[in-house]
């Protein structure tokens, strides 16, 4: 049984693990909104979009995913989805690839509320919408 756990997924922006710094990763799928349709993509049931959607810590390091947020929105970025942790891609434990368009949250982008926990973190929810569909690898390394 390949079921997907809630402990093990594992995420990169290019080479960089960014794994430790999210708390929800997931590939999202609606109707993609279009002036135009292709008798092509009215056949297939309309065309689609594709996004990641992300919970991330505020962390303002040079290095940390918050900080693509502030330097290269609207840049296209690589990413890796590996949902089962697994280093090598397999057809039952895949990988999932694409390039994102980096974008800013609608909302909160620094800051929150405060918490008595000394492990809380602030975070921030990002929707960035993937160039095309993510393409799924059963061969190669995380």
């Amino acid at each position: 049984m390949t079921a997907l756990g809630t402990r093990l997924l594992k995420f990169k922006v290019g080479t960089t693990e960014h794994t430790a710094e999210i708390s929800r990763c997931e590939v999202v799928s609606g109707a993609a909104d279009s002036d135009f349709t292709s008798f092509l993509d009215a056949a297939s049931g309309g065309a689609r979009e594709y996004a990641l959607e992300l919970t991330l810590t505020q962390d303002l390091a040079s290095s940390s995913l918050w900080r693509y947020i502030w330097t290269q929105a609207g840049e296209t970025l690589g990413v890796k989805v590996n949902p089962h942790g697994n280093a090598t891609a397999t057809a039952t434990e895949p990988h999932y690839t694409g390039n994102v368009v980096i974008s800013e949250p609608d909302g909160v982008l620094l800051g929150g509320e405060a918490n008595s926990s000394t492990s809380a973190r602030m975070t921030v929810s990002v929707r960035w919408v993937f160039t095309a569909k993510p393409v799924e690898a059963i061969t190669g390394t995380f």
